[in-house]
């Protein structure tokens, strides 16, 4: 690994021009020292009963663990962590490592992220030249995993000063809180000064703003101070200002009846209409496990006691919600099946109000007797019943999911391999949608076709969740097989940002070439299944305290 350091470094430069838009300098926060202190109890370990209840003490740091090594070891006992599962470096590490590197961005001579693709042959830029919060997500674990944590941390300090901007948008004013879904760099070679310009998504498709970009920034923010073993950057009045603001957006009282989060299309990964309106299971899990990570990082004063309080209550309420009414497996399909409709009070059964004659054909035969998963959609008269990647990894990382539901999500995998893997992984969604449904979903939108882009394409950069997720359930035999799919095609595609067809044997009639976060994707697979140690920086453990999940009496016939 160490004779990947040798590549170079390119600067990369904007095709735009745009007005100095940027005066903070990021060494204003570079130079504070490395705290390392030994703590007794990870937050990890603790349970949220006993935060809910301890606020008055002394907490001090101990919500990280002790597991900081140096060298970027992030030292979390996994069920893969006792068998090391050695081999040799595959020949396309190295290219990946320098196709990565090729693709960072800098401002005044400092790392500040990776653009979304570095593709030659395409003569649209578009905005692939930017970094993208939710993109450079794989990248900054691919750095952190390889010693080199000063690229995160830039981006980091960077992201959270452009939160801090007005941000409106056809003259109305988004949310404090609101996290850019991308920035680009400005180069000014005459005055020889940068200056950065953020998107929050007035120039996104359909104009949505993304709402998993501050959940990702929390946890990754959580990821690199595991990793380092630095406090103090999470310990910032700046960072300490971001995450509130952030919650702030989700965790305020209104109309709702549900602890999930109510969302648009287009505001997570999947950014176009494909009918994930409502309660996106993406952007639930990503919520849940950005919760976890701001009740370990914020400090017990006396607006973060009150952010702690409302995230406590907040985590109960929503791991009961989804456990209980997004979760499907055989027996709770045949429930819903033979659902009454038109219940009313308490006592209903059929607490939605779904017509089971809205129960999709192909979910009968896609649904083994073995497994389960996390449905896309749940709200009133409506299921979603599609299968989502994304938001079943992450419910297995975050722990949302039960160690039983984890292990079933993980069965189902494996009982639908041609499916959900098949010759490329792995599907955003499945089935994808056709016909005169695609038309009224999406508009008839021409890059969601059938089986492409995020209408049931494949796409490599879930190969490192779905690794983890596989590592996390004592499974790393699930994500070697799938490796091993990738690496088989990713280096000799120009790795491709998506995938075609059913099985996903075709490049993505779009798809641009050298896209970063398929190539730290599989960096980060690959390094994960090598030392799993690393899993520690981006899973979180179970509370042990909190009480298995109880359906109410007014849930089963």
């Amino acid at each position: 690994m160490e004779a990947t350091k040798e590549f170079g470094m390119r600067k990369v430069s904007s095709i735009c021009s745009i007005s100095e838009m940027d005066d903070f300098d990021l060494t204003k926060l570079l130079d504070r020292p490395r705290v390392n202190i030994k703590r007794e109890k990870s937050f990890d370990e603790r349970s949220l009963s006993e935060l809910s209840i301890g606020f008055g003490l002394n907490r001090g740091l101990d919500n990280f663990d002790t597991a900081y090594s140096p060298g970027g070891r992030s030292g979390l006992d996994t069920p893969a962590s006792s068998a090391r599962l050695s081999f040799e470096p595959h020949p396309m590490v190295a290219e990946a490592w320098e196709a990565l590197r090729r693709s960072m961005v800098f401002f005044r001579s400092q790392p500040v992220g990776t653009i979304a693709a570095y593709d030659h042959a395409s003569e649209e830029v578009l905005n692939y030249d930017q970094v993208f919060v939710r993109d450079f997500v794989p990248s900054a674990l691919a750095f952190l995993m390889n010693g080199e944590p000063d690229i995160v941390k830039n981006f980091l300090i960077k992201t959270v000063q452009l939160q801090s901007w007005e941000k409106r948008i056809d003259r109305f004013k988004l949310g404090e809180g609101a996290m850019p879904a991308s920035f680009k760099v400005l180069h000014n070679p005459d005055r020889k000064t940068d200056s950065v310009v953020a998107d929050f998504g007035e120039s996104a498709i359909g104009r949505v703003a993304p709402v998993d970009s501050g959940f990702w920034w929390i946890i990754l923010l959580r990821a690199y101070t595991k990793c380092t073993g630095d406090l103090t950057l999470a310990e910032t009045p700046e960072c300490q200002k971001g995450m509130k603001l952030i919650l702030d957006l989700c965790l305020s009282e209104g109309f709702d009846t549900f602890p999930t989060l109510l969302c648009a299309d287009g505001c997570s990964m999947i950014d176009r209409r494909m009918g994930i309106y409502g309660y996106p299971i993406e952007i639930q899990a990503l919520f849940y496990m950005s919760l976890k990570c701001s009740l370990a990082m914020l400090k017990p004063d006396t607006e973060g006691k009150e952010f702690m309080e409302k995230i406590v209550k907040r985590l109960h309420a929503l791991s009961y919600h989804m456990r209980s009414y997004f979760w499907l497996d055989f027996q709770q399909l045949n429930d819903i099946y033979r659902y009454k409709t038109e219940e009313y009070s308490h006592t209903a059964v059929n607490k939605f109000n779904v017509i089971p004659d809205s129960i999709p054909e192909w979910v009968f035969d896609f649904m083994p007797t073995r497994g389960g998963y996390f449905i896309g959609n749940v709200s009133p008269a409506r299921m979603d019943f599609r299968w989502f990647a994304l938001g079943n990894c992450v419910a297995i990382l975050s722990s949302l999911a039960t160690p039983e539901q984890s292990a079933a999500i993980m069965d189902l995998i494996e009982e639908r391999w041609e499916e959900l893997v098949g010759e490329m992984p792995i599907k955003i969604c499945y089935p994808a949608i056709e016909n005169h449904e695609w038309r009224i979903v999406t508009g008839c939108d021409p890059k969601n076709t059938r089986w492409s882009y995020h209408n049931g394409g494949s796409w490599p950069v879930l190969l490192w969740l779905v690794t983890a997720a596989c590592i996390k359930t004592g499974r790393p035999q699930i994500a070697r097989k799938m490796i091993e799919l990738a690496e088989s095609r990713l280096l000799k595609d120009s790795w491709p940002e998506y995938y075609d067809g059913k099985l996903g044997r075709y490049v993505g009639k779009q798809a641009r070439k050298y896209q970063t976060w398929s190539i730290a994707g599989y960096l980060v697979a690959k390094m994960m299944l090598e030392d799993p140690s690393h899993l520690g920086m981006i899973s979180l453990e179970e509370d042990r305290q909190m009480k298995p999940i109880k359906r109410s009496a007014s849930w089963t016939c």
